[in-house]
């Protein structure tokens, strides 16, 4: 091993990203190997180091480098569900459909891992034919046939049986590229429990799809919208509505089940949001039926979903400050929450109806209830303003406030120019989070404090300021109104 290749594994062992930027120029061996053979990539995937990993591919690295037991790095990064990095040694060159000395393959050891963002990863590359093309038929059914065996039996039930594991299984939430699946371990191995969306996945690409009715069993089987197979059955429906997905889920407001009418609103609300006219042309029929349902829905849960629908829609329903009315003073919070949100239209002026009920919520329990009625209100400009500022005051001044951030950039945003706003931005700068400490420095800025300065500093105590920000550019905003210009030298 050279000096040059010792600094790289030093600095990718460190995981000092920009060390190894810095020995990746000119000549350098992307391909360094440590004192016992190992290439520094497998170092750096096997650390889930993604973006030292990136800077090696991209400098050459080979991307079917093994470890020391002969794997291939590509299966470390499956193993660890490190999807960006799968994605990136599939582009760099490769082969997930490589064969392996245990009758596997990359692609199958993912699609058992249960990640749906690693199997796609997997699936799809520029450099790629499309997955129904270059995989062979049998090797489709083998890869579906595990997909069902893994759902079908449970992940952990599944991993039991290969591991004759008998302890507690370790089960913890993670996040699989935008979705959540559970994660469980046990007997030396970790899986993840989405194999409900690697088989639907699966099965679009392959050209087999479920039924209509499956898709919709695989969704409530784990009743989160933030599921992984919640998600990957509702983008499924969507993409098959001339197939009678519409009709499908437009019945399932009156199925007894709540989950089942959770599902159906979260489906008909992406319809809302991302299919244009001329794809869906069914959105006022929507919206007619959120409105009945929300006049009928008694789960809580589904209700604030359905009023969330309407209230999120592009144009408002006719019925929308009615139901805000109506379920202004709900019992469960989440209803309120929502309530709130039907109370006013962006291009509407407030009623009187709606001012009241809204006055009221300012004095709510919840603190996002009480913060969004005092920013409707301020908004509109109704009310003493007095009143309504020190809503927002007070959620700012509470620590422990869940909202305590949205109030604090409301109020630096606001015209509260008062000697107790000026204050509470200041208190806000010993906060332990980077983003609000932010937010009072702008404010800050914004009123020209000459504090200003030492505020960014007291930001960048927990971290860099990234920019392009508003928020981080009003700095130098403040610097060019507050500060003489430089002298240019005589």
């Amino acid at each position: 091993m050279t000096d040059r290749d010792a600094l790289l594994v030093a600095a990718v062992r460190a995981g000092n990203l920009r060390e190894v930027h810095a020995l990746l120029g000119p000549g350098r061996n992307a391909d360094a190997t440590d004192e016992d053979g190992l290439p520094v990539l497998c170092t750096a995937v096997a650390a889930c180091e993604e973006d030292i990993a990136d800077a090696l591919l991209g400098a050459g690295a080979d991307p079917e480098a093994v470890d020391a037991d002969g794997a291939p790095v590509l299966c470390t990064a499956v193993a660890a569900f490190a999807h960006r990095t799968v994605a990136a040694l599939v582009s760099a060159g490769a082969d997930p459909d490589r064969d392996l000395p245990d009758g596997t393959t990359p692609l199958l050891r993912a699609v058992e891992g249960g990640s749906p963002a690693t199997v796609t990863a997997l699936l799809w590359s520029r450099d790629l034919q499309g997955p129904e093309l270059r995989l062979a038929q049998p090797e489709r059914e083998r890869l579906l046939a595990a997909a069902r065996h893994w759902y079908g039996t449970g992940a952990e039930a599944e991993l039991r049986r290969r591991t004759g594991a008998t302890g507690p299984a370790k089960a913890s939430t993670v996040d699989d590229e935008c979705c959540e699946v559970e994660q469980i371990a046990l007997g030396g191995r970790t899986v993840r429990a989405g194999h409900g969306a690697v088989l639907t996945t699966l099965e679009s690409v392959f050209a087999a799809p479920a039924p209509l009715t499956e898709l919709v069993a695989r969704a409530v089987r784990h009743p989160d919208p933030l599921h992984v197979d919640w998600a990957a059955s509702r983008a499924e429906l969507r993409a098959r509505l001339d197939e009678g997905a519409r009709e499908l889920v437009t019945a399932l407001h009156r199925h007894p089940s709540a989950a089942h009418r959770r599902f159906a609103v979260d489906c008909l609300a992406s319809w809302q949001f991302g299919l244009n006219r001329a794809a869906y042309p069914h959105h006022e029929e929507d919206r007619d039926l959120l409105a009945a349902w929300a006049e009928t829905e008694t789960d809580p849960e589904a209700l604030a979903e359905v009023l969330w629908a309407l209230a999120e829609s592009e144009e408002a329903h006719p019925r929308l400050e009615a139901l805000g009315l109506r379920y202004a003073d709900h019992p469960d919070l989440r209803v309120r929450r929502r309530a709130t949100d039907c109370l006013w239209w962006h291009d509407r002026p407030l009623t009187a109806g709606a001012t009241a009920a809204l006055r009221a919520l300012t004095q709510d329990p919840d603190d996002e209830v009480r913060f969004d009625a005092a920013r409707i209100l301020l908004g509109g400009e109704v009310g003493p303003p007095d009143e309504l500022r020190a809503v927002v005051r007070d959620l700012v001044r509470d620590p422990h406030s869940p909202v305590r951030g949205a109030a604090a950039e409301a109020l630096a945003e606001s015209d509260d120019r008062t000697a107790d706003a000026t204050a509470l931005l200041l208190a806000v700068l010993d906060s332990d989070d980077r983003i609000v400490r932010l937010i009072g420095a702008y404010g800050l800025a914004l009123r020209d404090d000459p504090y200003t300065p030492q505020a960014y500093a007291r930001v960048e105590e927990l971290g860099r300021i990234y920019r392009p920000d508003h928020r981080a550019n009003a700095l130098e905003d403040w610097r060019r109104r507050n500060e003489p210009p430089a002298q240019a030298p005589v």
